[in-house]
């Protein structure tokens, strides 16, 4: 469907392909971040929306300023809302879906609506972007870490049932850090992946993962389970800036503009549009699961979309993303035209 213009085995792994995850200790220093502040700032008028204030905490002098959300969703979108409801219950219909959830951010206001935004599901592949933040924030404590150099010398045997694949790493060939992310983020390999964690700092990840609020993944955990809402907060990290540095989060967002994945987000808006995105798979043969998050940089309207789905059919659950990103971007398009 075209819209427009027709050793052992690494625990992070197991993460990344529905599995679970292990959480380190570590004494950090000034220079990490302990511990995730919120607050809430009331409307000065009545009738406006409070203001949820996340703010890093850990450092003497500063609270660093992670994100500023409005508390209540938008009352202009819900047009939009009702829209995306009727294509994913069309789908549900059919039995093809059994789930679906969508996030969307208009980055100019802060205003965002939602359907199922609080369900949760097995992110797959969308543990990537987690992983490249991590990567990003080793560099910056270790200057030079990206020149690394790691030998592919050892064949991984990962038990995946995945629909989508494309370029991947060559045994016996060796790869700078810089290049692996660039196999992981821009073809989404698993084996190139597997080699990041290997040298990756568990504890920087984990950490990761509780300065955005969430719980650090565990040995425990038969499953780690995000919601769109949860998982748009390391997409939104990368676009404000918020936890690596102007120039890493620049660098991890163009990376993620030539991610390969185009039967989603990208099917359903007009060829050439810029987005940052990324795209992960999990569930089994049975109950697949297909999303995937990105910054859509419409000219004067940018917006974050975040949909999740599950069902049987990965075909379906493609076409199913693609349609609401079209009905999301004919809005948010509508929107940019009518303020001009």
């Amino acid at each position: 469907m075209n819209f427009f213009n027709n050793r052992k085995f690494n625990f992070f792994h197991l993460l990344l392909t529905g599995g679970v995850v292990a959480a380190g200790t570590y004494a950090f220093t000034g220079s990490f971040f302990t511990k995730k502040e919120q607050s809430q700032v009331d409307a000065s008028a009545p009738g406006m929306c409070k203001m949820d204030v996340t703010r890093l905490s850990g450092l003497k002098y500063i609270k660093p300023l992670m994100f500023v959300d409005k508390e209540c969703e938008s009352d202009e979108l819900s047009g939009l809302k009702q829209r995306v409801s009727e294509i994913i219950n069309r789908y549900k219909a059919t039995e093809d879906v059994t789930n679906a959830s969508f996030f969307l951010k208009r980055y100019e206001d802060g205003d965002w609506t939602g359907l199922n935004e609080d369900d949760t599901y097995q992110p797959g592949s969308l543990f990537k972007v987690p992983v490249l933040i991590t990567i990003l924030k080793m560099n910056e404590l270790h200057p030079g870490f990206l020149n690394k150099t790691i030998v592919y010398n050892q064949k991984y045997q990962v038990n995946l049932n995945v629909a989508y694949t494309d370029k991947k790493i060559e045994l016996g060939h060796s790869y700078t850090v810089r290049e692996l992310l660039d196999y992981m983020i821009k073809y989404s390999d698993n084996d190139a992946t597997i080699l990041l964690e290997k040298n990756m700092d568990a504890t920087i990840f984990s950490k990761l993962f509780e300065d955005m609020g969430f719980k650090a993944p565990g040995f425990n955990d038969p499953q780690y389970l995000l919601s769109v809402r949860e998982y748009s907060f390391f997409m939104r990290a990368i676009y404000n800036a918020a936890y690596i540095s102007i120039d890493d989060s620049e660098y991890a967002a163009e990376l993620l503009t030539h991610c390969q994945f185009k039967d989603g987000i990208l099917k359903g808006l007009p060829p050439g549009t810029v987005v940052a995105h990324k795209f992960g798979e999990s569930g089994d043969p049975n109950s697949k699961q297909l999303h995937e998050s990105g910054i859509v940089y419409l000219k004067g309207n940018p917006y974050m979309l975040t949909i999740m789905t599950k069902g049987k059919d990965n075909q379906k659950l493609s076409q199913l993303i693609a349609e609401i990103s079209q009905a999301v971007y004919l809005e948010m398009h509508n929107e940019e035209v009518s303020t001009m």
